[in-house]
């Protein structure tokens, strides 16, 4: 069983607008299904802290249905943790949520890059998805190298910002800062699926995208497990041989 900690946005209202946003409902409960499925343990952290804000759910989806009655998970969001007190040791993995409310909290926050980076440079997973990548900007690793830079990342693309009439809204277009920090943003057609592996970085363009990206990290994970399995094994029988040889050379002094 892995560990994987879902970072949601503490902004409620997009921009100045007066619209009420928050997490991204769908993405946050279809990688937790994906997660959960696999026998994995889902967390919770926010930026600031406390019970994050969350867009509609829609009751017609009983993904987000399940995710929203599920006890352990509302007791996890009643009260999240702040993304600067996280120990990141205690993660394999750490998966950024969507919503609009992302690109105004996840930029800036120096707990949240160091939180990443920390996950990642201990050889753990990074996941992201639509506005969700805006929490990979900024983020250095220990090697000195921004985390995108020289890979290839899906996110909300400049298009679908016009098509949901948020492009005159937003602090800046995603996909274009990612570019910016030295990735190469990767994209299907507006609302389309696409997920992105780059080593242990997985992205995904948008909603449609979330369970894609867990999916991608389950492969992962999986490789993970059946590496960690093998080397188990051969320590196993590297201790078995020992063993033996000891038993052998203990009987031959005894003749």
């Amino acid at each position: 069983m892995k560990k994987i900690l879902m970072v949601l946005t503490s902004v409620s209202e997009i921009g100045d607008t007066g619209e009420k946003t928050g997490y991204n409902v769908a993405e946050a409960a279809r990688p937790w299904k994906v997660f959960k499925d696999s026998g994995h343990f889902v967390d919770f952290a926010s930026i600031q802290g406390g019970q994050p804000p969350q867009d509609e759910v829609d009751s017609d989806d009983p993904i987000q249905v399940a995710f929203t009655k599920d006890e352990a998970t509302r007791a996890g969001l009643y009260n999240t943790a702040r993304v600067d007190v996280v120990n990141p040791d205690q993660y394999d993995a750490v998966f950024l949520v969507g919503g609009h409310g992302t690109m105004w909290d996840f930029p800036d926050s120096e707990g949240l890059q160091n939180l990443v980076a920390s996950i990642y440079d201990a050889g753990g997973l990074v996941g992201a998805v639509c506005h969700g990548p805006a929490g990979l900007v900024n983020v250095e690793l220990a090697n000195g190298l921004r985390l995108v830079e020289g890979r290839k990342v899906a996110a909300f693309t400049n298009d679908e910002e016009v098509a949901a009439g948020k492009d005159k809204v937003i602090p800046f277009f995603l996909a274009d800062r990612l570019e910016e920090q030295g990735a190469t943003h990767v994209f299907a057609d507006v609302f389309e699926e696409k997920v992105v592996v780059d080593d242990r970085l997985v992205t995904g363009q948008n909603p449609a995208s979330a369970a894609g990206v867990a999916k991608e990290m389950e492969k992962l994970f999986a490789k993970v497990i059946h590496q960690e399995k093998t080397e188990e094994q051969h320590e196993t029988e590297a201790l078995r041989a020992e063993k033996n040889a000891k038993k052998a050379v203990a009987e031959g002094t005894e003749h």
